[in-house]
């Protein structure tokens, strides 16, 4: 797969150096990945570090655990109501792989139609690039300095830095979604990618808007009618002065040049339309090939996300219309580090994602530690495999960890993700990684070989599972809480069990040999069916129970 790289106002095609358009040039398969020091995809310290803060965090996990319940249930009472939901599932997937495997046509089918109405398409291959267009086009729109902008489904701005590198020239971006806004004065940063401030209560956010919000209130309550009326209050001013708008899009469609943004609060068909200027930042994996597939996301994704049989808002756009909403549209297409996760069989399903965070909602690691532990602004089990694969594994060596592989994430997921599969796999390849750049094995792999070493062997397994009951003496109240080096590793962060009194191959042999006549274990080990003299059971077959075989094969 290629696609074409190109910057600069005129929409014409090549690859961004300094600003310029140079000649035309390609975009191939495994394009380096999201570069260092631009966005939030990486994060300062390992998943279990952070997640120890979330877990000691009472508070955090008592404002999860109700909001992201509430949300289950919403759901699951919604997709109970559709007869139809696996195979509109299975069709999104089809959607998805049939897009991804013609990336490159579709996207060049998409830039045709936008310019055809109007628009013009920047192609961006990593954040500093797309940075630099978007700062670039607002300091470009208009005869005035533009020092404010409005922005509206920003998840993707923030994976690349985009408020920071506004900031940097000058322009400050007002956040208009009710959560960003929340996150935005708050100075915090988002932990759930739907819902950004989930991490917050009422009480939270009705202190934030009071310290930072000059026009609100001083009785404001925690009502949600009240802070909500206050922030769109609040926001009010901005919509009607504001002349250059940013957006993300849920969805761009090939066949007519169309985006789509779907949401719940009315603010985005304000950022969408009021601006002079609408500029939207899109990852390439955004795009679908026809209208008729909107048709199923449009069901997929409302009821995935929010609970909803509809979204509230649904905006759809194309090119410029003369006398009718912004004047000037600019779509950059965003690639860091997609085409690297394009380039893996395996792993680049993680791009069918509609960003729906069913999976965040039924996780059970992401409800103990929240979204700040994942170090990246995709957080949850899909930040686990996709926030890999854009920054190259080893600079989020930990998350594709931060999981039980419980699969309740592949059960909700509108787009039939594989996500537990996709976690092994990127396990996998870091271990390859650390293999290949080691000299010496790791402790990990000599403890593995030996115990490869020992299960080998009928005897030395045997001997093995007697040593194990020493194991009893360290246990306290039925668990054992500390272990020696290298196993204080495990007792480090969870409870061992307590070895049991026998093996399994000593119970199996005493429970045979009492209920069903067997003399002695080696009976029991060469499948001799030894009956008793005095076994009441007069018909019992000559061949060994099934447990006894499967003893004696070991």
């Amino acid at each position: 797969m290629t696609t074409s790289g190109g910057s600069g106002h005129s929409g014409a095609r090549g690859s961004l150096t300094g600003g310029k358009v140079s000649p035309r040039a390609s975009t191939f398969l495994g394009l380096p990945t999201a570069p260092r020091g631009a966005g939030h995809l990486r994060g300062g310290e390992p998943f279990p570090v952070a997640a120890r803060r979330g877990l000691a965090d009472t508070q955090l996990r008592r404002n999860l655990a109700k909001a992201t319940a509430g949300i289950r249930a919403k759901r699951a009472a919604v997709v109970g109501e559709v007869p139809d939901w696996e195979e509109l599932r299975e069709a999104g997937r089809a959607i998805k792989a049939e897009t991804m495997a013609h990336l490159d046509r579709y996207l060049e089918q998409l830039e045709t139609q936008v310019t055809a109405r109007g628009g013009v398409v920047h192609w961006a291959r990593d954040a500093n690039e797309a940075n630099e267009i978007v700062v670039s086009l607002v300091r470009g729109a208009g005869a005035v300095q533009v020092h404010d902008v409005v922005k509206v489904k920003s998840i993707v701005t923030d994976e690349i830095g985009l408020n920071e590198a506004l900031a940097r020239a000058g322009i400050q971006a007002h956040e208009t979604d009710l959560a960003e806004l929340i996150v935005q004065l708050g100075n915090d940063w988002p932990s759930h990618i739907l819902v950004p401030a989930i991490h917050r209560n009422r009480a939270e956010i009705r202190e934030i808007f009071l310290r930072r919000m000059g026009d609100v209130d001083p009785g404001l309550t925690d009502d949600p009618a009240a802070l909500a009326e206050a922030a769109r209050l609040h926001l009010r001013r901005r919509f009607l002065s504001a002349r250059v708008g940013i957006s993300g899009a849920n969805f761009a469609v090939a066949q007519t040049g169309a985006l789509c943004v779907v949401e719940s609060e009315g603010n985005g068909r304000m950022c969408l339309t009021l601006p002079d200027t609408l500029i939207t930042v899109m990852g390439i994996e955004k795009v679908v090939p026809a209208w008729r597939d909107l048709e199923v996301f449009l069901q997929l994704l409302p009821r995935s996300s929010t609970g909803e049989r509809m979204n509230p808002y649904t905006s759809i756009w194309t090119g410029v219309t003369p006398g009718d909403g912004p004047q000037e549209f600019h779509l950059v297409l965003l690639d860091n580090g997609r085409t690297a996760a394009l380039a893996d069989e395996t792993g680049r399903s993680a791009l069918h994602c509609i960003r729906c965070s069913a999976c965040l909602n039924v996780c059970p690691v992401y409800e103990r530690t929240g979204g700040h532990a994942y170090g990246s602004i995709y957080p949850g089990p899909i930040g686990a495999i996709l926030s890999p694969q854009l920054t190259g594994i080893e600079d989020n060596a930990s998350l594709p960890y931060a999981s039980s592989l419980c699969g309740a994430c592949y059960d909700v997921c509108p787009v039939k993700i594989d996500i537990p599969s996709i976690l092994v796999h990127l396990r996998a390849r870091h271990v390859e990684a650390e293999r290949a750049a080691r000299r010496l094995p790791s402790q990990e792999a000599v403890t593995m070989a030996a115990a490869s070493w020992v299960m080998a062997a009928r005897g030395r397994y045997v001997a093995a599972q007697r040593a194990g009951r020493l194991g009893r003496a360290l246990a306290r109240h039925g668990r054992i809480r500390r272990l020696p080096p290298p196993l204080s590793a495990w007792t480090g962060s969870r409870d061992a069990p307590v070895p049991p009194a026998e093996t399994f191959r000593q119970w199996c042999a005493r429970r045979y040999s009492a209920a069903s006549g067997w003399r002695s274990v080696r009976a029991v080990r060469t499948r001799v069916a030894v009956r008793a003299p005095a076994d009441p059971l007069a018909r019992r077959p000559k061949a060994a129970p099934p447990a006894a075989r499967w003893m004696g094969a070991r």
